[in-house]
């Protein structure tokens, strides 16, 4: 292992090398790692070393290496070409000049004028006033920025692809050396950061979680970085990539009901393992002289620069396979750790997170998560809501701010995350953990509580569910049945739709756990962001009001045929209830229930009773009433589309998150209408969604006269609390004069939580 020391030898800067400036070369790059191999293999390196060698290989005037100090200091650690006299002297503050502006960032900086650049910060005792241009490169290692290394030049230019590409590399090359090293090699303490942190999200999963810092993903120091035997290493390549898809073939199979592995998911994977494309890049990588591992890593870092970049959800997917794969490829090359067996009471900090991940992490016990890439419509964030899990998204740089093993707040009511915090805010959120404790066992008394409010109304509160696992908060929460369940989230967990046998016992597995009580199957809600890995996605500019959900089943009745006759196999006899999403028009109903009813024919025994419901999410069904009541024997009011629908605002955008309130006129009107309908017509209405589990918005639903509620498993108990204590007839007179003079459009929610408050309702 070298020991880095610094610089001591004086440069002679009054005059430029004599040589003459030659261009780089693609090849330059393989002779740099040469010079950088031979050099490490004395053991005797300095910093001072590197930075030569930095400057002669991309043949610049100038090099400095800044190393990060604690309080978001950057101190010069090693020059050439500028006075050595500096090093140990000059600093700067993280953001603070073009260095500094590069370490804040984390983005490469390549500036053809440095000296006339707005954020440029002269320093006298370096000697570099002579220097025109500058290419900077952060150095970093496992989410902490470890310091800068730049190159500087006289001549005003911009430096080449090839040689940003060479100067990132070798800054990869110096996280692992520093990193290796340690921090008392580097001097004082180290370059870890010890300031707190504080980031805002949006909340996906309510609640409160304090924990060490998890941040999967990061690779372990690389023992060897660079190589002579380029063919060996390609062949340590090959033999991982060999060893991923076995672990593919094992995840997959193990993920399908019944074992049979998808045969479209397994090319599917595979194809993203073996692309020519980042799996070529890493190739010639290695070509250049780098390990294996090391390679991976490169290559990895640039991907991940990529993703930052993309717009476009489907494509974000297929780079977040590849990403996946590359964890898979450094597993196997022993470059990285894998998941622990135990994550017990830890805060998961991710960039992005599927359901099957999120599933895998809450069976190692993870207490909370922090996720940089998602939407509180997302699967991950569905599925943390129905375990409960405390989950936010976070700005951007959480992730790389996240230092494994540090303590976290995550406050999933407020919506921040604070990495590194103070003692007085631990103890601020210590007393939220117990009061939120306190109301936890409060709620609990609930449970075996009627839902019937003071004036005598009998409230039926159902369950949102998607997964087997999920039901035992049937028990858990008292609910009266499942009025939803998600037929598509454990496809989408386990990358593929099981076949008929597979649905089948699924669903009579689900129903066996109702024990008699009522469960309403939502068909295969696919399309639009929910995608199984390996389908293609359809070129749309509004994939949610795309193809999608009933409409595929509709255009592809073998796939809905399938489903309906794996649920009236898994009935058993029983009582059954199958609604239909993304319905738009009585046609699309009729025609979705004609074939329920062509499979039920086929099957016996046949169900004691069947219905057909549907979802109303879709706008255009609010004027199809008369010929929609006929038709169907449930309605379930959708909110999260229908909203989205109702006011043309993606509920994945969120800049519009907060924008538009169910609790306003349009909504509150139209559900008003939807109920008298429904009770002329005999036609039971319940209401579905984020907004059924919000206390406040269940409180004026069950005004309207709403009477049925379904919400995911945390909401049941708060819920049921608020209303066993309100009294609607008291309420009715102050919702109409709330509405009254909210009927420009405005939101009724402020006054309402006044009145609510003054009756002791716990919001």
């Amino acid at each position: 292992m070298p020991h880095w020391r610094r610089g001591t030898q004086e440069a002679d800067i009054s005059s430029p090398p004599t040589r003459r400036r030659k261009k780089p070369k693609f090849g330059d790059t393989r002779q740099l790692f040469a010079a950088l191999r031979e050099n490490l293999a004395t053991g005797t390196a300095s910093l001072a070393d590197f930075a030569k060698l930095i400057a002669e290989g991309l043949v610049a005037n100038g090099a400095v290496i800044y190393i990060t100090r604690p309080g978001e200091i950057l101190e010069l650690a090693a020059t050439y070409g500028l006075n050595v006299s500096a090093v140990g002297r000059t600093k700067l503050r993280v953001g603070e000049g073009i260095v500094g502006l590069a370490a804040a960032s984390g983005d490469i900086q390549n500036l053809p004028d440095v000296q006339n650049h707005p954020r440029y910060v002269y320093r006298a005792e370096t000697g570099e006033e002579n220097m025109a241009s500058m290419l900077a490169v952060p150095v970093k290692r496992a989410g902490r920025t470890l310091g800068v290394i730049a190159v500087m030049s006289r001549e005003v230019r911009t430096y080449a692809p090839v040689e940003v590409e060479s100067l990132a590399t070798v800054a990869m090359l110096l996280a692992e050396i520093l990193s290796r090293a340690g921090a008392s090699d580097v001097g004082e303490e180290g370059f870890s950061e010890t300031l707190p942190r504080r980031y805002a999200g949006h909340v996906l999963s309510s609640g409160i979680a304090r924990g060490q810092v998890l941040a999967y993903g990061a690779a372990a120091p690389i023992a060897n970085l660079l190589t002579e035997d380029t063919e060996a290493e390609l062949k340590r390549l090959e033999d991982a990539v060999e060893e991923a898809n076995k672990t593919l073939d094992g995840l997959i199979t193990a993920n399908i009901p019944g074992g049979n592995a998808s045969r479209d998911v397994l090319d599917a994977y595979r194809m993203v393992a073996q692309s020519s494309g980042w799996l070529t890049q890493v190739r010639a990588a290695i070509s250049d002289g780098l390990t294996a591992e090391t390679a991976v890593d490169k290559i990895a870092r640039q991907l991940r620069e990529r993703m930052r970049r993309v717009a476009d959800p489907y494509l974000r997917e297929r780079l977040a396979d590849i990403e996946d794969m590359v964890n898979r490829l450094m597993v196997a090359l022993g470059g990285m750790a894998p998941k622990p067996e135990r994550a017990d009471g830890m805060v998961l900090i991710v960039r992005r997170l599927g359901p099957a991940d999120l599933l895998d992490w809450h069976t190692r016990g993870i207490a909370g998560i922090a996720i940089e890439e998602a939407s509180a419509s997302g699967h991950a964030a569905i599925l943390a809501r129905a375990l409960s899990i405390p989950a936010l998204q976070v700005e951007r740089g959480a992730v790389e701010a996240a230092v494994e093993g540090e303590l976290a707040l995550l406050d999933a009511e407020e919506g921040t995350l604070v990495l590194r915090p103070e003692p007085e805010v631990i103890q601020v959120y210590d007393h939220a953990l117990a009061a939120r404790n306190e109301r936890a066992a409060a709620l609990a008394n609930y449970r075996d509580v009627p839902a019937i409010t003071k004036d005598g109304t009998e409230m039926t509160l159902m369950l949102n569910v998607g997964l087997a696992l999920e039901l035992d908060q049937l028990d858990r929460t008292g609910a009266d049945g499942i009025g939803l369940y998600r037929t598509e989230i454990a496809a989408l967990a386990a990358g593929g739709i099981p076949d008929v046998a597979g649905q089948a016992a699924e669903y009579g597995k689900v129903m066996d756990r109702a024990n008699g009580r009522p469960v309403q199957f939502r068909t295969l809600d696919l399309g639009a962001d929910k995608l199984l890995p390996g389908e293609t996605a359809q070129t749309e500019e509004n994939p949610a009001m795309g193809w999608r959900s009933l409409r595929i089943g509709l255009d592809r009745p073998a796939i809905l045929r399938r489903q309906l006759r794996a649920l009236l196999l898994g009935a058993q006899g029983r009582p059954l209830k199958v609604m239909f999403p993304m319905v738009a028009t009585v046609e699309e109903f009729r025609a979705a229930r004609d074939l329920l009813e062509a499979e039920a024919g086929r099957i016996r025994p046949t169900p004691e009773r069947l219905e057909a419901g549907t979802m109303l999410e879709v706008p255009s069904l609010l004027f199809q009433l008369p010929g929609l009541l006929a038709e169907a024997d449930f309605i379930s009011v959708g909110t999260n589309d229908l909203m989205q629908f109702l006011f043309a605002a993606d509920r994945g955008t969120p800049e519009l998150a907060d924008r538009y309130d169910t609790l306003s006129a349009p909504v509150l009107e139209m559900l008003e209408k939807l109920v008298t309908y429904c009770q002329e017509a005999g036609i039971p209405l319940s209401v579905c969604g984020e907004a059924a589990g919000r206390p406040l918005d269940a409180l004026a639903f069950a005004a309207l006269g709403v009477t049925t509620l379904s919400m995911s498993g945390g909401a049941i108990l708060p819920v049921k609390a608020m209303l066993v204590e309100a009294d609607l007839n008291a309420l009715r007179p102050v919702l109409r004069e709330l509405r009254r003079a909210g009927a420009a459009g405005g939101s009724i929610r402020e006054p309402l939580a006044v009145w609510a408050r003054e009756h002791n309702l716990a919001i």
